[in-house]
């Protein structure tokens, strides 16, 4: 019989490829993480992990294991949460990731509406690519996974549901305005996560040419600054840039080019209510995500543009 204590160890020395650093999560003495271990291999029958010089590395078998194990212990987690939130959404936690731009834009003001509907409702918040968030919903390390994808993007696994909450414009930054795709053919890009990577490359390849990525940046400060020193130019999502914005780079929308904003859950419905709460807050929360911080200037137009088109200067207002 496996033991959920023994899975949970097994997970966190996985999860650390150190026994030292999985007693210190675990409020666990060194001793006592081997001799878990030891039990678990004894229940088993098989080698989970191996001395590797003064540190240790799991078998094949540990990290077939490993990988079941966090999952489990996830589900169990996750099913506490739920078991509490059930209770009149008087207490529970709801585990969320999302990229940075979503933290520092959407998810605070559902923050805001939660904490004022539900204030015995805890959301704990974890700074995840999409890709990462939606390992960890699959795990039940997380309740809720916000995420960005393109719609012509092959459909999630099986075991993802995915509601639609909005979409996210895109811009070319440069430091020109009145800009287009077609003017930078030859110019130096900078390339961010995998998903904004593929972005970019899809919609550069639209206009005729493939980007050469010179510089690589997830943050959308350091992109954004090294657009204003001539490194390069990028594209942001509108997200990014009601989270951060400098005057001295110029933000142009490429129109009919977009991401949509989905907050995905894990395994068969209804959503527990404080999940449900969740995600009724980032959909009233996502309603401006079309806009840029008030007063910042942007240039409309099309990503298939020319240099010659005439683009059109707006000003939106941000609505939050």
């Amino acid at each position: 019989m496996l033991s959920l204590v023994h899975l949970k160890v097994l997970a966190a020395v996985a999860r650390h490829e150190s026994v030292t650093e999985a007693a210190r999560e675990l409020h666990y003495s060194q001793p006592s993480v081997s001799h878990h271990l030891s039990r678990l291999e004894a229940a088993t029958g098989v080698r989970l992990v191996q001395r590797v010089g003064r540190g240790i590395r799991l078998t094949p078998e540990g990290r077939l294991l490993a990988n079941r194990a966090a999952e489990i212990v996830g589900r169990v987690d996750a099913a506490t949460n739920e078991l509490a939130a059930q209770v009149g959404l008087q207490a529970g936690r709801v585990r969320l990731a999302a990229n940075a731009s979503a933290l520092s834009t959407i998810v605070p003001r559902a923050a805001a509406t939660l904490a004022q509907a539900h204030p015995g409702l805890e959301l704990s918040l974890i700074d995840r690519h999409p890709v990462e968030a939606l390992q960890m919903l699959r795990h039940g390390e997380v309740d809720v996974a916000l995420v960005f994808r393109h719609a012509d993007a092959p459909v999630e696994d099986d075991g993802f549901r995915l509601l639609h909450i909005g979409d996210d414009p895109i811009y070319l930054i440069s430091q020109r305005p009145d800009d287009s795709l077609a003017n930078h053919r030859h110019s130096a890009w900078i390339g961010g996560c995998d998903r904004c990577q593929e972005e970019l490359i899809t919609v550069c390849r639209r206009e005729g040419f493939t980007p050469r990525i010179a510089s690589h940046s997830d943050d959308v400060v350091v992109v954004q600054s090294l657009v204003a020193a001539g490194i390069g130019v990028a594209t942001q999502p509108g997200l990014a840039l009601q989270a951060h914005r400098r005057s001295d780079v110029h933000a142009t929308e490429l129109t009919g080019a977009h991401r949509q904003i989905h907050a995905a859950t894990y395994g068969d419905p209804p959503d527990p209510p404080a999940v449900a709460a969740v995600l009724a807050a980032l959909s009233e929360a996502t309603a401006p995500t079309t806009s840029i911080t008030t007063a910042i200037a942007v240039t409309s137009a099309s990503s298939t543009a020319t240099p010659s088109t005439t683009s059109r200067r707006t000003t939106r207002r941000d609505r939050a």
